[in-house]
């Protein structure tokens, strides 16, 4: 049925043909037996005006408005050359009907006064000559309330797919301008980011320059000091190029930080400053660490420490009075952990989307964007029976 349905769908026009059909058909059969019942032929013309109001019925889709005037144009011809009306009349109340629907407004108006006047008239040219003039008023009347019945229904119909239309219209701007807030919220924290890997990098090659002059310095009177600086230049040099990889991919703004000495960004180490500042504002949060500490890459420490900032300042944002909060990181052999949870009552996702901590992150865009920097993967949604739950995975060696 499906099926049937989409293909009367997709072809309208082979629908009214087969209704123009039948309605030729119905026309010639009732002519038949009046002229059998009057035994009298009827005018010659009668079948090319049933003709073309069954045209009328195919085409009405097509071109309602020339199909009006034609139907009127052939109402006019049937007054004038005394053609009683038929079945193919029935072509004017779904003409009516359909340019009130679709057609132009001016049209939809002329139907509706020429619909009024269709049954006035046809009483009036062939009254019946068995009823009395009361008689024939009632049936001018109930004979009208067809067509009018038939405007209302188009033009209800018009209406309603115009307000449709305009819903679709406006929840097709309103997805425009959300993908356009996002792609800017991207491309805000985008900058945050790389300008927050630049100090990292400018941190570590200052790292190398002093433990470069430190060498240098000590290199004839202890060899074994300046051996220890050289390996530490070759370590922060390496973790220094694979940090100055992640900053190649970000785009920049042409934002600029302003001159001043550069200081190393928060690390994981600083987590534990964050958890107590929360305790102080008043959020319980439980921090727990699992696994060997060890030192970790600048960036991945950063993305650790900015994930746990922005979780728990969402949980603060749309946790709700007395929410609690827990934080749990876990090293792995190749990667951190990460898992932030409340029992707050939560907030739609959009606004997790939307958030920030500080006001100047965009919470889980942020989040998104600076565990792809790591090659890692971020899970984010509502726990079962209330709060919000954020878990990472920041692996240990770049992603090449």
């Amino acid at each position: 049925m499906q099926r049937l349905y989409d293909f009367l769908r997709r072809h309208p026009t082979g629908v009214d043909s087969f209704w123009a059909v039948f309605l030729f058909g119905i026309s010639l059969v009732g002519e038949v037996a009046r002229r059998e019942a009057r035994g009298t032929d009827s005018p010659a013309v009668i079948v090319p005006i049933v003709l073309l109001l069954c045209l009328v019925i195919a085409l009405r889709r097509r071109m309602p408005e020339k199909m009006l005037l034609l139907t009127i144009g052939l109402g006019l011809a049937q007054v004038a050359l005394d053609v009683e009306t038929t079945a193919a009349d029935f072509a004017m109340l779904v003409i009516v009907y359909t340019v009130a629907a679709t057609g132009a407004r001016w049209a939809s108006w002329l139907a509706l006064a020429v619909g009024l006047c269709a049954a006035p008239t046809a009483q009036l040219r062939w009254p019946n000559e068995h009823s009395s003039g009361l008689g024939n008023l009632a049936t001018m009347v109930f004979m009208t309330v067809p067509f009018a019945l038939a405007w209302v229904l188009g033009d209800s119909i018009r209406t309603r797919r115009a307000y449709f239309a305009q819903l679709e219209e406006r929840a097709t701007r309103l997805e425009k301008e959300r993908e356009a807030q996002a792609k800017v919220a991207v491309a805000a924290e985008r900058a945050r980011i790389a300008r927050e890997l630049h100090d990292v990098v400018a941190h570590n090659v200052s790292v190398m320059v002093v433990q470069a002059d430190g060498a240098a310095y000590v290199l004839d009177a202890a060899p074994d000091q300046a051996k220890k600086a050289l390996e530490t230049i070759s370590s922060t040099g390496r973790q220094a190029l694979a940090e100055m990889r992640r900053l190649l991919g970000v785009l920049r703004t042409g934002e600029h930080k302003e001159v001043g000495e550069y200081v190393p960004q928060p690390d994981v180490e600083q987590i534990d400053d964050l958890v107590e500042q929360c305790r102080t504002s008043g959020l319980p949060v439980d921090f727990k660490v699992e696994g060997t500490p060890r030192p970790l890459p600048s960036g991945v420490e950063l993305t650790a420490y900015r994930i746990v900032q922005e979780a728990l300042t969402n949980t603060r944002k749309h946790g709700g009075p007395n929410t609690g909060a827990s934080v749990r990181l876990v090293y792995f052999d190749d990667g951190l952990g990460l898992l932030v949870e409340d029992d707050g009552k939560g907030a739609p996702h959009e606004l997790y989307e939307e958030g920030g901590a500080d006001g100047q992150g965009h919470g889980l865009i942020g989040m998104r964007e600076r565990v792809g920097m790591v090659g890692g993967t971020l899970d984010a949604g509502p726990r079962p029976g209330g709060g919000f739950r954020i878990s990472a995975l920041l692996p240990l060696k770049p992603a090449h």
